[in-house]
């Protein structure tokens, strides 16, 4: 009787610890081989996102600050929209467009266009959205994750919006040279409202949400900054907006951004969409 219970005891005549033992070989294996183990991998990074969060009272009290500065975006874009709607053509617009087409070197062009060839292109851009919200949702940044598409989506409605609103033609070859043709109206541009919706919302989240100097956020600011900042002189240079053009989409959508940073730090602040063991802490400490 001893004899069978040791036989029926023994891990290797077990099931129930045949998956585990299967596990640890592998595990062993991959630190014998030299590689590393993707669950770690992953927890690494996960545990190297959650400690690089800003507190939130400091996240609040920046918000508040930049209400006043977005109640002058606000008016100002009011105002530009009502004067491109009356005088479609501006003799400002015409002369700053030829001075940023004075240089037609070759490689100034193709930079220029592969500035805008993401706004150009919708499956490539839609699927680089698609991405990122996958990226946030899957290091447990759900509210980020959501909030990246929703911004994106409504970003694209109020520019249609704006346009048919205002009905500015776009420029003509009359007045400006036309490296790129592009249909629809010219106020506000398209492609720097996506810009600012999506690269200028990842922007916004490294330095609300993350701290320190990790390479991934550095690496973050440096080219969701770029993008934001080159999209404008690129529609320009291309011929396919006016300045003005440039300016009021920048205004829109940084007031539309900034609404929506609000009410992703009152969402954030109420614990929406937060982790279960982001929860559970809380109610421990609660």
């Amino acid at each position: 009787m001893q004899q069978e219970n040791k036989e029926s005891s023994s891990p290797d005549k077990n099931p129930d610890n045949a998956p585990s033992a299967n596990q640890d070989g592998k595990a062993e294996h991959n630190h014998q081989a030299g590689l590393p183990d993707a669950g770690a991998v992953a927890g690494q990074i996960q545990h190297e996102v959650q400690t690089a969060r800003r507190p939130w009272y400091r996240v609040l009290r920046q918000a508040r600050f930049l209400l006043g500065v977005y109640l002058i975006m606000l008016a100002l874009f009011a105002s530009l929209a009502f004067w491109v709607h009356v005088h479609p053509v501006l003799q400002t617009d015409v002369a700053i467009t030829r001075e940023f087409q004075e240089n037609q070197s070759p490689w100034l062009r193709t930079f220029m266009i592969a500035v805008s060839y993401l706004g150009n292109t919708s499956w490539l851009f839609v699927g680089l959205i698609a991405l990122a919200v996958g990226a946030f949702w899957f290091f447990r940044l759900r509210l980020e994750a959501v909030l990246i598409a929703c911004v994106s989506l409504t970003s694209s409605l109020l520019n249609l919006a704006v346009k048919l609103l205002i009905e500015r033609p776009r420029p003509t070859s009359s007045l400006v040279t036309i490296l790129q043709h592009a249909s629809g109206k010219s106020f506000p541009s398209g492609h720097v409202m996506s810009y600012m919706a999506f690269w200028g919302l990842l922007f916004s989240l490294s330095i609300m949400v993350f701290k320190g100097r990790s390479w991934w956020r550095i690496a973050l600011l440096i080219i969701s900054g770029l993008f934001v900042v080159l999209v404008g002189p690129s529609r320009i240079y291309l011929g396919d907006h006016w300045a003005s053009d440039v300016l009021g989409a920048y205004l829109l959508e940084g007031l539309w951004l900034w609404l929506w940073l609000w009410l992703y730090v009152q969402l954030k602040a109420r614990g929406v969409l937060a982790s279960s063991k982001r929860s559970d802490k809380a109610s421990e400490h609660g």
